[in-house]
């Protein structure tokens, strides 16, 4: 199917044999895996794709895998049509948009778990999240063999275990992050947006606001590690967050307990506002100012 400049692809046989085509034109590939709703977020990815190869595609799948019992999948947002415009006027070149069934046939059996990475933050409460993930994306990446995925920094772990078993499953794609888009008032870019409320969102950029400080505060050595953190859990309660999933300061490589100054390091922070889950990260610094 093709909208426009768009085409539209939902088979893995379908998306192998246009991109067969881009490969006999020696034409470079970027791809952008998404569970569409697409954002500004996502549409920079896009350029940042078109920037450096000839041809870029998108995929969008609701990854039922990833979301455990309790959490949104029925309700998770969606709009294709809208995501379908959005990649009109970005220029993307294809789109694959696979059904579930597609993406695992009846008797799949095969997951694909990383170690370490996955045994803090969103590991601890999102079980199973990551094993979701790898999976998804594992199979995303030898579907399409391209030479560059580009996935979001906002979700920094999730970013760094892909980068992980790409590297360990011998995966011959270059894995980059893009910077994480954020509203004029500091709240990052994110489908789940939608789910606050009028009250809930002029309460969200307090999130940001206080990693920002903690991370400062930190550089400059004003404070402690954890005491710049206290004050930064402190300040999202007051705000009307809570609970709190997590706020730490970890390693930017390893996302072990931050250790000694002179490594780069992140701020990650997963808490409920609402009935909504926002998650954020900021460096601590030299980890390249996003």
């Amino acid at each position: 199917m093709e909208t426009g400049h768009l085409k539209i692809v939902r088979t893995v046989s379908q998306l192998r044999e246009q991109i067969a085509e881009y490969r006999a034109a020696q034409e470079t590939l970027a791809l952008v895996p998404t569970m569409g709703f697409l954002h500004e977020g996502h549409l920079s990815l896009m350029r940042q794709g078109r920037a450096n190869h000839d041809r870029v595609c998108a995929t969008l799948f609701v990854n039922p895998r990833q979301f455990s019992p309790s959490e949104d999948l029925e309700t998770y947002p969606r709009d294709e049509a809208a995501d379908i415009a959005k990649l009109q006027v970005e220029g993307v070149d294809l789109l694959f948009a696979p059904n579930v069934t597609e993406m695992y046939p009846a008797g799949a059996a095969t997951t694909v778990s990383v170690a370490g990475l996955t045994d803090c933050l969103c590991g601890v409460t999102r079980p199973g999240f990551f094993d979701g993930v790898a999976t998804v994306v594992t199979k995303l990446l030898l579907q399409a063999l391209p030479n560059t995925a580009i996935f979001g920094e906002k979700d920094y772990q999730q970013l760094l275990v892909i980068k992980r078993f790409a590297k360990d499953l011998d995966i011959p794609v270059e894995i980059l992050g893009g910077p994480t888009v954020r509203e004029a008032d500091g709240v990052a870019l994110s489908s789940r947006n939608a789910y606050l409320d009028a009250g809930d969102r002029t309460r969200a950029p307090e999130l940001f606001a206080a990693l920002k400080t903690a991370a400062a505060s930190i550089s400059a050595r004003a404070q402690s590690p954890d005491a710049a953190i206290e004050a930064a859990r402190q300040r999202i309660e007051i705000a009307g967050f809570g609970p709190i999933d997590y706020l730490d300061h970890r390693d930017a490589e390893t996302l072990a307990p931050a250790g000694a100054a002179d490594r780069p390091s992140r701020l990650l922070v997963a808490a409920w506002l609402g009935k909504t889950r926002l998650i954020d990260n900021v460096p601590v610094g030299d980890d390249g100012g996003r």
